[in-house]
C-alpha cells in the first residue's frame, strides 16, 4: 500500500453538472446522498455546492476537497462513487470535472502534450516568475489606482490594490508569461516534443 506521504498536497475536484430544469430536486437529494457518502472515506475535507443563479440554465458547481491524491483516487475509484454517477445519468444533462492544483500551480499554463503531465516548475522559478509579474502589477496599480484610494483607510486601499493585482496576475498575466517561458519552465516537456 502507498503512503500517502508521498502525496501530501490536497487537491480539489471542481464538477460542473447542467441538471434538467423538471429534475432539480431529485439532483438535490442526490447531492446530499453522494456527499454524505463522500464523508465516510479517508481524507475528505469538505464539499461546498454553488447553486445557480439562472432557473432557465441551472448549471451547479460542486467542490470536492480531499487531503491528497491518493485518498482522492480512492474516492472516485470506489464502486460507491460509481453507484452515485450512475444514479446521476437521468437527471444531468452535461458533466465536466477539472481536478486543480493547489497554491501558485494554478496560474501557471501547463504544456498540453498528449499523455504527459509535467511535474510543476521548480520552487525557484516559481519564485522568480511571481516576483518578475507581481512587482511590475504593483508598480501599475499604484500608479492607476493609487489616486483613487488616497483617503482611504490604508487596510482598505491594500485591498483594493491586492484585488487588482491578484486579477490580473491570474489572467491574462500569468497565462501569458508562462506560456512565453515554457521553455524555461518545463524544458522536460521540451525535450520530450523535440
Amino acid at each position: 500500500m502507498q503512503n500517502s506521504e508521498q502525496h501530501p498536497d490536497p487537491i480539489t475536484l471542481v464538477i460542473s453538472e447542467i441538471v434538467e430544469p423538471d429534475r432539480i430536486q431529485e439532483y438535490e437529494a442526490w447531492t446530499k446522498g453522494i456527499n454524505q457518502s463522500a464523508q465516510q472515506f479517508e481524507g475528505f475535507l469538505g464539499v461546498e455546492i454553488i447553486c445557480p443563479r439562472d432557473h432557465d440554465y441551472p448549471e451547479y458547481v460542486v467542490i470536492v476537497k480531499f487531503d491528497n491524491y491518493i485518498h482522492y483516487k480512492s474516492w472516485l475509484n470506489s464502486p460507491t462513487y460509481q453507484k452515485w454517477m450512475e444514479r446521476s445519468q437521468d437527471f444531468i444533462s452535461r458533466r465536466s470535472l477539472q481536478q486543480l492544483p493547489t497554491g501558485l500551480e494554478l496560474w501557471f499554463s501547463l504544456p498540453r502534450d498528449r499523455g504527459y503531465n509535467p511535474p510543476q516548475p521548480a520552487y525557484y522559478k516559481q519564485v522568480i516568475l511571481g516576483v518578475v509579474t507581481v512587482y511590475p502589477l504593483i508598480l501599475l496599480a499604484n500608479a492607476l489606482i493609487g489616486p483613487f484610494l488616497q483617503g482611504l483607510p490604508p487596510l482598505l486601499g491594500l485591498l483594493i490594490s491586492v484585488i487588482f493585482v491578484s486579477a490580473l496576475l491570474t489572467y491574462p498575466v500569468m497565462p501569458w508569461l508562462t506560456k512565453l517561458l515554457s521553455f524555461w519552465l518545463y524544458p522536460s516537456s521540451r525535450r520530450k516534443r523535440s
